[in-house]
């Protein structure tokens, strides 16, 4: 069963390809879901590990994706498995907002110079 979903670009993960040679790349996308925005983790395997390399954050997209399940050691885990990435007519990349400027207080000024 597929589903998509619409929302702005969070974070692109790098490319990761493992000793077994299979290829994911992960991607976070933010949901406006009623009063709390979402941030859903997808994953692109494979042959579409390629796909989150055509857009930038900030992008407005629509991901097509599949869930898959499994069990291992007695626990139970959800991914989400995205095969279809595309970028929404009139959305403009935003650059990543920059962190803070933290002020370095070593720095020394002598106009402040208490003698």
């Amino acid at each position: 069963m597929s589903y998509e979903m619409t929302g702005t670009v969070k974070v692109i993960q790098e490319e990761q390809t493992f000793s077994s040679g299979f290829v994911k790349r992960e991607m976070v996308i933010t949901v406006e879901d009623g009063k709390y925005p979402q941030d859903i983790n997808l994953e692109f395997v494979q042959d579409n590990a390629h796909l989150p390399g055509t857009v930038e954050v900030g992008d407005t997209v629509t991901v097509g994706f599949d869930i898959r399940g499994r069990e291992y050691n007695g626990r139970y885990f959800n991914n989400l498995n995205a095969w279809r990435l595309k970028k929404e007519a009139g959305s403009t990349s935003q650059p990543a907002p920059e962190p803070p400027q933290v002020p370095d207080d070593r720095v020394d000024d002598d106009d402040d110079v208490p003698f």
